[in-house]
């Protein structure tokens, strides 16, 4: 009976001790915002959390025949072929099993905290499968801590990424089980359900598709790698067909994922190795990697050739810009709709070392302890497995270069790489050290210091994992500079649903869209999808229009109400109080309705960039929507103050309501945020809420 008995149980009671602890930290690094009050962060996660509700209250059959009339008014939205369509029933089917009678709206909050940290126990088994049970470990305390991945999934943070790679991660673990396994049976239900979950995970995350890139070129090289070519002429197709049969369920990405650009990545390479396959058995063997390099080049050239033909004629689809300037970084800034999202941007050196600080050189030290024959008998990990490994590295900090959002992949990446080079000089030191009793101290030395320089990124720097989660919700802030929390966002939302029309239509930059939809419970033109670019560029070019032009366009738009939000500062004063604005609201974002709409930018601002040109505040609906007027430029350097700009000097202003709530021009103000009336406040956030005139004529 003894022998039936499992063996190791201390082992196997330290493996969970330690996802334990890498699981809390992680839970409790993004519980962090929820100090600051228990709200949804950023903007899509007020839709994502307004379709689930739908999708609980009214079921699946209503929300797949869903035309949301709250979204880009008149033409509304088709939500189910639209949308992260995973991501909603995930979690519904978890709310209604997990609810225990909680709001929805606070479960959503905490949806991401829970996935985001099941992440962790997933990057375990996927590195465990590559390298073993110590590289697994320390792949989940660093996926833990990791500052791109936690920025994406804190509390609130209703988004795509968190449960877009949880079900990647858990999908990629599974097929390359899979491939690992033995018995046929337990192996075909791996690759099956491994696909399934790829296919969800993109399904919840557009971003996704790029988990297929290197399991596609990690088929490309498993006939140079592998030999049992019986198991893989079965085992793959099933992994690519049971991929896109399950992606063809969501309407989105659905056809256009399987005949674009992610149909090609998965069958192609699939082509290939059963053509490898066919032509090992027809040589017999002989020269078999060299006839898989010449075929593998054929293939190359015929894709070269063939696919851009192929998409310009509409034979496969393409992707839109976001997943093109992925794949092709030099594309970026060359759409400014595209570029003026934060999230967008190119990330940059000083970036790349911040998230991942000394992880990067014990990444290089595993990519070189991996191609190192004399290191093999300290990590014994498969060919096949090491090949991933080295693939998701080069891909994955490849595609984390074209977005800051797609950072994410450029973790995994450094992260699979860094634990296996981490435990192979752990095991190789420990070798050593049981060999030489002698030599103790100086190994005990090295492992303290590799261990110093691994505790070190995650205290040491100023944007600290713990500092940089350690913020509050947008609604709070405004996603302003400032940091500075206030209700301003909640009181306007609030007034909006208690003192306007059930039908009334709210224009604004289309940042405030999904909260008008869901805080405010009212229509908006145009929101976070950005589904239509045309209409985006009508509210840009409507904002720096003539007001007699843009009162037109708002009623061509069908607009009763139009939004602005500045963001100012204001001066320590003796008489009347003076401004400095500037920190992220619609003055921060001019510049980028410039862009838009094709406006000469220096029409409209002055040689900083930023100051607004005297046409700009007499002439553009925007300008004159502003709440204030320039009335001094002061030189930070000497004091000095000027009547007029001169360069190097900063734009002091004073309120000015150029619409009152009583005038007769094209809009009346109805409303204005506390901290704008209120003169006390040092920040100022100056939501305010314009009537449009339906009454005024253009012209008198």
């Amino acid at each position: 009976m003894s022998e039936l008995r499992p063996r190791f149980e201390l082992r196997h009671l330290i493996i969970i001790g330690i996802l334990v602890l890498a699981f809390s930290t992680a839970f409790i690094i993004r519980s962090q915002p929820l100090e600051y009050g228990f709200e949804l962060h950023e903007f899509d996660p007020y839709f994502n959390y307004r379709a689930t509700q739908y999708l609980v209250d009214n079921g699946w059959e209503a929300y797949y025949t869903w035309d949301d009339e709250l979204s880009w008014y008149p033409d509304g939205r088709d939500v189910s072929s639209s949308s992260q369509v995973a991501l909603h029933h995930t979690a519904a089917v978890t709310y209604t099993l997990f609810g225990f009678g909680s709001p929805l709206y606070d479960f959503t909050i905490m949806f991401p905290v829970v996935f985001g940290s099941l992440t962790v126990v997933v990057m375990f088994a996927l590195v465990r499968v590559i390298g073993g049970t110590t590289a697994g470990l320390i792949a989940a305390m660093l996926m833990s801590v990791s500052l791109p991945i936690i920025l994406r999934g804190t509390a609130g943070w209703f988004k795509s990424e968190p449960l877009g790679l949880f079900y990647g991660i858990l999908g990629t673990y599974l097929f390359l089980s899979g491939i690992k396994t033995d018995r046929y049976p337990i192996a075909a239900a791996k690759i099956f359900f491994g696909a399934t979950f790829v296919s969800f995970s993109i399904s919840a995350w557009g971003g996704s598709q790029f988990f297929v890139i290197p399991i596609g070129v990690f088929i490309m090289c498993l006939p140079f790698i592998r030999s049992d070519k019986r198991f893989l002429v079965w085992a793959v197709p099933l992994f690519a067909v049971s991929l896109l049969s399950t992606i063809m369920l969501f309407e989105r990405p659905g056809s256009n994922f399987v005949l674009g650009f992610g149909g090609i990545a998965i069958l192609g390479p699939t082509i290939f190795l059963v053509a490898c396959t066919v032509l090992h058995r027809i040589t017999k063997g002989r020269n078999a990697r060299r006839n898989y390099a010449f075929l593998l080049i054929g293939v190359m050239v015929a894709g070269i050739g063939g696919i851009p033909l192929a998409a310009e004629t509409g034979v496969i689809t393409t992707p839109s810009f976001r997943y093109l300037n992925a794949v092709n970084p030099f594309l970026v800034a060359t759409d400014p709709l595209t570029d003026s999202v934060s999230e967008h941007q190119t990330t940059t050196i000083t970036q790349s070392f911040l998230f991942h600080s000394v992880l990067m050189v014990f990444a290089g030290i595993g990519i070189w302890l991996l191609l190192d024959k004399r290191a093999k008998e300290f990590h014994k990990i498969n060919s096949d497995m090491m090949i991933f490994a080295l693939v998701v590295g080069m891909f994955g900090v490849y595609i984390s270069s074209a977005f800051i959002r797609l950072e994410v992949f450029g973790s995994i990446a450094i992260i699979i790489l860094a634990s296996l080079g981490v435990s192979v000089l752990a095991r190789r030191i420990m070798t050593d050290v049981s060999k030489s009793q002698a030599r103790l101290p100086i190994r005990m030395s090295l492992v303290a210091g590799v261990t110093v320089l691994l505790v070190l990124p995650v205290v040491v720097p100023t944007t600290n994992v713990i500092a940089a989660t350690n913020v509050p919700a947008s609604i709070l802030t405004g996603a302003t500079i400032f940091g500075t929390t206030t209700d301003d966002w909640l009181h306007a939302y609030e007034w909006i649903r208690n003192n306007t029309p059930e039908n009334a239509v709210v224009a604004s930059w289309w940042d405030y869209g999904y909260w008008t939809q869901t805080l405010g419970e009212r229509a908006s033109i145009a929101d976070n999808a950005t589904v239509d670019k045309e209409r985006i560029e009508d509210i840009a070019t409507m904002f720096l229009s003539r007001p007699d032009e843009a009162h037109v366009m708002l009623k061509d738009l069908h607009a009763d109400y139009i939004m602005i939000f500045v963001a100012a500062e204001r001066l320590q004063t003796d008489n009347e109080p003076l401004y400095v604005l500037g920190g992220g609201g619609d003055e921060s974002k001019k510049q980028w309705f410039m862009r838009i709409a094709g406006e000469s930018v220096s029409k409209h601002t002055r040689s900083d960039g930023i100051s607004g040109t005297d046409y700009y505040w007499s002439n553009t609906m925007l300008g004159r929507m502003m709440p204030f007027s320039p009335v001094l430029y002061l030189d930070p350097s000497t004091n000095n103050q000027f009547t007029e700009y001169i360069d190097g000097t900063i734009t002091i202003y004073t309120k000015n309501i150029k619409y009152p709530a009583d005038g007769d021009g094209p809009l009346r103000l109805a409303y204005a945020s506390p901290s704008f009336e209120n003169d006390m406040d040092r920040i100022v956030f100056g939501i305010l809420i314009y009537e449009v005139n339906q009454d005024y004529i253009p012209g008198q």
